[in-house]
This record gives structure tokens, sequence and C-alpha cells, in this order.
């Protein structure tokens, strides 16, 4: 990356584009898995699964909001980014101290792990990218 990028649709340029396909995927398979899982098996692990609920949201929202590209959906990234860091955190720490409370995975339980840590780092990627690509 050379410079910032900026204007309107940067989001969805160069890298932005890779990124965008990542969530995407990210979207769908988190949604997927938290709607078998609390359809078919909410009993065994309510927690696990209301999480892997709100982690598929956050990551709808910022795939739309990354492919849109506007001055108020870069606010809506910013706030799923930082939300999504956060909860990759707070629950990625809290899974290794309280593994009980998680008998299944969730998408960020020990910090993505089950996903090959992606979900630790894919909201630091979209952090950086949005300040790459923010107006100067």
């Amino acid at each position: 990356m050379s410079g910032p990028v900026s204007g309107p649709g940067a989001l969805r340029r160069g890298p932005g584009r890779v990124l965008i396909a990542v969530y995407a995927v990210f979207a769908l398979s988190a949604t997927a898995r938290a709607t078998v899982q609390i359809l078919t098996r909410y009993d065994e692990a309510r927690l696990a699964y209301t999480l892997s609920a709100l982690a598929a949201l956050v990551y709808v929202a910022a795939t739309v909001a990354l492919a849109r590209s506007t001055a108020l959906s870069r606010r809506v990234a910013l706030a799923a980014c930082s939300v999504e860091l956060a909860g990759v955190l707070a629950i990625g720490a809290f899974s290794y101290a309280s593994p009980e409370r998680f008998p299944d995975a969730t998408v960020w339980s020990h910090f993505g792990q089950g996903y090959g840590f992606v979900p630790l780092v894919l909201p630091v990627l979209g952090l950086l990218w949005l300040r790459h690509t923010r107006a100067a």
C-alpha cells in the first residue's frame, strides 16, 4: 500500500475486494453454523450458540458496510470491526478461563482457533483498511 486511497468506493478497491470477500465467507458460514446450532442443539450450549449468532450478525454488518463504501457505511464498518475485535478478544479469553461455559466452539472462542485464527486477524485488517482508505 503506497498511500491512502480515498473517495467514493475506496473500500471496494484493491485489497478491499479480498477483505470484503473474506468477510462475506465468514458472514455466510457463521450464519449457517449458528442457525443449525440453534435449531438443532440450542439446549446443549446456549451461550456458545448465542455468541455464534452474534458473531454472524457482526460479520454480516461488516460485509455490507465495507461493500457499500459510503460515509455512513464506513462508520458502521468501523463499529462492526471494533465490536468484532473486542468480541474475539473477550470471548477468546473467556473461553479459556471458563471452558465449561463453552462445551462447543464458537467463531470467536479460543481467539478463533477453529478458524485458523482468522477471526482474530480479520478485524485488525479491517480497521487498518478503513484507516488506509479514509479521506484526507
